[in-house]
């Protein structure tokens, strides 16, 4: 199974230079007026522009504000404190303190676009200190 990550955005522009400033992606291909290919990350993320209020799903038009959704993305990086001031400093707002766990560590971020992410940084065998 080939994995790519799609994510709807209002602005191809502002959204590229976000996730290039905050997570070290670079720009790919350029795919037409309304996608741009992010990589970097274990699979390609594509930004999908699609206006507000487009329909998004029947009866459900798309919205940009923060919203909850079944799925976001995890980020795992090497030193937790940092990726966090650059993720900031690019235009994410943490939504908690850093919280340690067994595993490492987390802190979870919204984009400005209403997607939620969380930044985590492994310690010791990472999820495998918690796997039964």
């Amino acid at each position: 199974m080939q994995l790519l990550i799609n994510l709807d955005v209002p602005d191809l522009e502002a959204a590229g230079a976000l996730y290039r400033q905050a997570f070290g992606l670079t720009t790919g291909r350029r795919l037409g007026e309304d996608v741009l290919e992010l990589l970097g990350a274990q699979a390609p993320i594509y930004l999908l522009r699609n206006a507000a209020g487009s329909e998004a799903a029947p009866d459900s038009p798309r919205r940009y504000e923060r919203h909850w959704t079944p799925v976001h993305l995890d980020v795992v990086v090497e030193d937790l404190d940092a990726a966090l001031a650059v993720a900031v400093q690019a235009g994410m707002k943490p939504e908690t303190s850093i919280l340690d766990a067994r595993w490492g560590r987390i802190v979870r971020l919204a984009d400005p676009f209403g997607h939620g992410w969380c930044l985590l940084q492994f310690h010791g065998r990472g999820y495998d200190e918690i796997a039964t």
